[in-house]
């Protein structure tokens, strides 16, 4: 499917991974509209950035991802839709596990809904490497065994199934991307590579952390971007689960270490009990395999291994560096 021409709507296009797709579609010529989550503010998220001309050729609709009728009037008219709304802090889902499924599960039940009755032409659902849980075998390929291991990741798999359900049941063009984990500007504070580099640019040398053997397969935020459009062009992910990962490991304790000798800081590292996932919880290891994106959507990381995690890093940082992007970021405290 080509894109150009179609009508896009990308909800949760006001965060860090929608904001990134909504700019690199605005620049490709697609028509987008915009659904961003509707606050007295009338903040637009990391929209607000945008420079002035891209900002004009914007269509926003502000809306709640829970409410079926704004979804719905929101997906009128739209071709394409690329779904990425969602709650996704893991510490906030302890506390709050009610406000997920509303939103995760429900608010993906509207949109598939809606895509039913409005014959539209293709959904890419968002999912995330959190629902594998802890590696059984890598590289992880789309048919791991799915592990609920917090609140969130268990309605991340709900949401993942009621979008495939309808594919199954009722043949809506429903593909689901399932990235691994998106760094880079933008990113809340609340993940580890922004607390990290927030921290040592604050002036701290003394970082705190939570648990530092964990893995992670870390994806720069334009790789994602990119595999998002890959997803949506593609006929044969329809119906069909598509990793989107760098296919390569490193520990926590290992990224503090090379973030800090990219930002030429030395750091000592002090574990914060309050960042500690419960130990049944916590997911020990990740690590994408990303095959099928290569075959099905010719999709490869542009930022893959640990050299291109180096590049990333550096251009996450230098974005941080910058005083004016840190405003909106509270380094001082731990953000959930």
């Amino acid at each position: 499917m080509e894109l150009t021409g179609k009508k896009i709507l990308v909800t949760g296009a006001g965060g860090f991974i929608g904001s990134h797709l909504t700019e690199m579609l605005l620049r490709q010529g697609v028509d987008v509209r915009a659904f961003v989550h509707y606050n007295a503010f009338s903040s637009w998220g990391w929209l607000d950035s945008f420079e002035p001309e891209l900002k004009k050729s914007l269509d926003v609709f502000p809306g709640d991802i829970r409410d079926p009728n704004g979804v719905r009037t929101a997906m009128r008219g739209c071709d394409v839709v690329l779904h990425l709304a969602a709650l996704i802090a893991i510490p906030y889902s302890y506390h709050s596990p009610d406000t997920y499924v509303q939103t995760n599960v429900t608010g993906t039940l509207n949109i598939v809904q809606a895509a039913r009755d409005l014959d539209v032409q293709k959904v890419v659902h968002t999912s995330t490497s959190e629902v594998y849980g802890t590696a059984r075998f890598v590289p992880i390929t789309e048919e791991h065994p799915l592990q609920g291991q917090s609140p969130y990741s268990a309605t991340k798999i709900g949401a993942d199934q009621i979008a495939l359900s309808f594919h199954a049941a009722f043949g809506t063009p429903v593909a689901v991307i399932r990235p691994f984990n998106t760094y880079g500007p933008r990113q809340s504070a609340r993940a580890v590579i922004p607390t990290i580099i927030t921290q040592i640019a604050a002036g701290k040398r003394r970082i705190k952390l939570g648990a530092l053997t964990p893995t992670r397969d870390f994806n720069f935020v334009t790789d994602t971007a990119r595999g998002f459009v890959a997803v949506a062009q593609s006929d044969a992910a329809v119906g069909e689960v598509v990793n989107v990962g760098s296919g390569f490991e490193v520990s926590i304790g290992d990224t503090a270490k090379r973030i800090a000798h990219v930002m030429g800081a030395d750091i000592e590292i002090e574990c914060d009990e309050a960042r500690l996932r419960p130990e049944k919880s916590e997911v020990e290891r990740l690590f994408a395999g990303n095959a099928k994106a290569a075959r099905f959507c010719a999709w490869h990381p542009a930022y893959g291994g640990l050299d291109g995690f180096d590049r990333g890093l550096a251009e996450t940082a230098a974005w941080f560096a910058d005083p004016e992007n840190r405003k909106a970021y509270k380094a001082d405290i731990y953000n959930i």
